[in-house]
């Protein structure tokens, strides 16, 4: 119980709440505000004490003071891109900021008083040409007696970007509090998804966090460009529950994130204008991708063609494809309209219109995707780069999440 602590553990949780309010509220100024004044982002309290003793100069990696402390080591890693989630953003700065191995934004002795609340725990890097980054530091530990999941607070400034503004925290995806947490406060894919997976090396735990600058964040002046079908790179790939019809999972109705998404997976969706010639082979590609790629590509075709759909006609289409095809490793699936709610595929966003959508995820997070792609051999070699330059080093590591 928390009356049990002494005070200074007491000002110490207080200052643990403190340190949230920025993630989750905006100011109430930028509510009445004009749009063109409206800061980006939408307000961050707390964002401020980014620039409270930064370094002069800064390298695009930084160790916390955690690094040498008590907890499991961890290293957080990663590429920042620009809107199109494809090119590296150069000269970026990320500061950070996080609880301790017991949960407080414990503040070191002598410590700025403008920076207290923020902890020891605290730092700076900045992007080079590459766009990546790495932070050594400890694995934050839940604050006590809470029901909030273990959290890395970022606030980003962009180098032609008036103000800092914050993505969403990075979660780590074993944390037992967190489906529970997300269920209430899902979280809104500001700068991508901020769910990571954990995977060991040694004895240091390695998370990798892409961040997309300006997605998902209010008042931002590049505008993303429009979004013909699908979610942006960056976001989680979601859940659903397709039929299959042919495959590992035949007669189910398997989740393929839901199992698979630890893995490198592409799903290839076509909706109402399926061109067979096209779609045979793109299918047989596929599966000899799957095939090459067999220890950790996944590979699913997601029909959502709503003109007189009847569910037995298209299982039983969907199967005579597999078997004249002779298809072993990709599953093909189908659900009764890319809008349908019940199978939950709507939260794909994909536009049926088009003849094809292709979303490539690893670690449930879309790392790539292509809208109206023709079966020829430029677009298969573009596929195949895609997934060589997205694939990660999974095999490096062991996974104690699912070993």
């Amino acid at each position: 119980m928390r009356i049990h602590y002494n005070i200074g553990l007491l000002i110490l949780l207080l200052t643990t709440l403190s340190g949230c309010n920025g993630q989750r509220n905006n100011t109430n100024e930028s509510r009445t505000l004009p749009d063109k004044a409206k800061p980006v982002g939408g307000g961050c309290d707390g964002c401020e004490i980014m620039f409270v003793d930064m370094p002069k100069y800064l390298n695009s990696t930084d160790t916390s003071a955690g690094w040498a402390e008590k907890g499991q080591k961890l290293l957080v890693t990663g590429t920042v891109y620009k809107q199109d989630g494809r090119t590296p953003a150069q000269n970026v700065i990320i500061y950070y900021w996080q609880t301790d191995n017991n949960g407080l934004y414990s503040p070191a002795q002598g410590m700025n008083e403008a920076a207290r609340r923020h902890g020891h725990n605290r730092g700076w890097i900045q992007t080079g040409e590459n766009g990546k980054y790495s932070i050594y530091t400890v694995r934050p530990a839940p604050y006590p007696n809470d029901v909030i999941p273990a959290h890395i607070h970022l606030s980003i400034k962009e180098p032609d970007v008036d103000n800092e503004y914050y993505p969403d925290d990075i979660n780590f995806d074993d944390d037992k509090l967190l489906n529970p947490y997300l269920k209430r406060y899902p979280q809104e894919n500001r700068g991508g998804s901020g769910v990571v997976r954990v995977l060991l090396k040694d004895d240091i735990q390695i998370a990798e966090h892409d961040i997309v600058l300006g997605l998902n964040i209010p008042n931002h002046p590049k505008k993303t460009n429009e979004n013909k079908s699908g979610l942006h790179i960056g976001e989680d790939q979601p859940s659903f529950i397709p039929y299959h019809a042919w495959g590992p999972d035949k007669g189910t109705r398997t989740c393929p994130v839901c199992k698979y998404g630890r893995f490198h997976g592409i799903v290839y969706f076509v909706g109402n204008n399926p061109d067979w010639v096209d779609i045979k082979k793109w299918l047989t590609f596929l599966e000899q991708e799957s095939i090459t790629r067999s220890k950790y590509l996944k590979a699913y075709f997601v029909y959502g063609n709503d003109n007189k759909f009847n569910p037995l006609a298209r299982r039983k289409e969907l199967e005579r494809l597999g078997s004249e095809l002779n298809l072993t490793n990709i599953a093909l699936t189908f659900v009764p309209s890319f809008n349908d709610t019940e199978s939950e595929v709507n939260l794909n966003k994909i536009n049926p219109t088009v003849n094809n959508t292709f979303i490539i995820y690893r670690h449930r997070s879309i790392v790539d995707k292509f809208v109206d792609l023709k079966a020829e051999d430029a677009n298969f070699k573009l596929i195949a780069t895609t997934l060589n330059k997205t694939k990660g080093d999974y095999f490096e590591f062991s996974d104690p999440k699912h070993d």
